[in-house]
């Protein structure tokens, strides 16, 4: 078991055993005293300004897309908590209702007072897009994974407070955060789509069938069959290997976890239950996808996704691809960790970290063994990053690394 730490007295082990040890790579914090030692690379505060601006017209235009000027807002009351939904009308006498989000978001809330005034924009964010890649640094997906996310998010998947998972929301971080990351870190042929269990069931809404989402973008799209045998299906595959697949969380027994979860928002498709995924995606970033005019997309919280990955990296098996995506898991971790270090989000790191720690045993050896296999710099960072974050919260915190 792992003893409580003082963290005056860790941060000093940690910093005497750097400054002995001539071979360690620096940490980000050292770079910044030593000359000649590369630091990740900042997005120029220019083009993060940019990205903003995009994100704001680019959920501007997806808004209006959504909701047109024909239709109403109408507030609802279910379990206590005030919702809105949209009523348009069918061209035959009635209305059809879309669900569009919780009362108290202060977003949703501004847009529904100024829906009618949002306008469309394509060229110009087309060129931002252009911008904001080839000269900013930052990053776009390949093609099929943009258009993908594209005819998600245009079906509503966002709307209905779906997240985008995996290495394309990875993509994202380096305009959330504003730094460069490294290609290799972020290739990918598959698209990973959460939603939780009881929003899917009590949104009262749905996404058109995702097979035909997916065949509008390429007709060679097929469910594939489940492994439990089950009819439904939680993924969906291209003749060329692309793979998308949908997923839920896990709070239960481990019996549910090779049991496609029916998903009623999800226009048919199943998704597979994970155990962690909770912690994942809960309280989720808006941000935007550089593909073709800026997609609106939801992705987790940076720290949150840096902590799953040493969670995840954990439970890998260890025959097949097992091997290769643990590696990109911990390799992801730890950029994300230089990052959050770089931008000064140690406390973000910290809090989700104790979250995550205090969820009990099986937390806790999971996070202990992702987080052995980061490399010796990487694992000295991510003391670094926690003993600072925990100091700026001030909170004790349990580092995963043994005595």
């Amino acid at each position: 078991m792992v003893g409580r730490r003082f963290l005056s007295l860790q941060g000093v082990e940690l910093a005497s055993r750097i400054a002995t040890d001539p071979f360690e790579r620096y940490t980000v914090f050292e770079k910044q005293y030593n000359a000649g030692v590369e630091l990740m690379k900042s997005v120029d505060l220019m083009y993060q300004t940019m990205l903003a601006e995009l994100g704001q017209r680019s959920l501007d235009a997806a808004w209006t897309a959504d909701f047109p000027p024909e239709g109403r807002f109408t507030p609802a009351n279910i379990k206590g908590r005030k919702y809105w939904y949209f009523d348009i009308p069918d061209g035959h006498g009635g209305t059809k209702r879309r669900y569009v989000g919780p009362a108290e978001d202060p977003d949703i809330a501004q847009r529904v007072s100024d829906h009618k005034r949002d306008k469309d924009d394509l060229r110009a964010r087309r060129r931002l897009v252009n911008t904001l890649t080839r000269e900013g640094g930052m990053i776009s997906p390949d093609a099929m994974s943009g258009d993908i996310v594209e005819a998600l998010a245009d079906g509503g998947l966002f709307r209905l407070r779906g997240v985008l998972i995996g290495t394309v929301a990875f993509q994202c971080y380096s305009g959330l955060l504003g730094v460069r990351l490294p290609m290799a870190a972020i290739l990918t042929g598959d698209a990973d789509i959460a939603q939780d269990y009881a929003i899917s069931r009590e949104v009262e809404d749905s996404l058109p069938p995702i097979v035909e989402l997916l065949q509008d973008v390429d007709a060679s799209f097929r469910p594939v069959p489940h492994r439990s045998g089950s009819g439904a299906s939680s993924a969906f595959q291209n003749a060329d290997g692309y793979r998308v697949e949908f997923l839920t969380s896990n709070r239960g027994s481990g019996d549910y976890v090779d049991q496609p979860a029916k998903m009623p928002a999800l226009g048919g498709a199943s998704a597979d239950p994970l155990r962690f995924l909770d912690f994942l995606i809960r309280e989720p970033v808006r941000t935007i996808l550089l593909h073709r005019s800026g997609i609106p997309v939801v992705v987790p919280d940076p720290a949150r996704y840096a902590v799953h990955k040493l969670i995840v990296a954990s439970r890998r098996h260890t025959d097949g691809q097992g091997p290769a995506k643990r590696e990109k898991d911990i390799r992801q971790a730890a950029l994300l960790f230089e990052a959050l270090q770089q931008t000064r989000r140690s406390a973000d790191l910290a809090l989700v970290y104790n979250e995550a720690w205090e969820r009990g045993p099986a937390w806790q050896d999971a996070i202990r063994i992702g987080a052995g296999m980061l490399p010796a710099p990487d694992a000295d960072r991510f003391k670094m990053v926690l003993i600072d974050g925990a100091k700026k919260n001030r909170e004790e915190i349990e580092l995963p690394f043994g005595e």
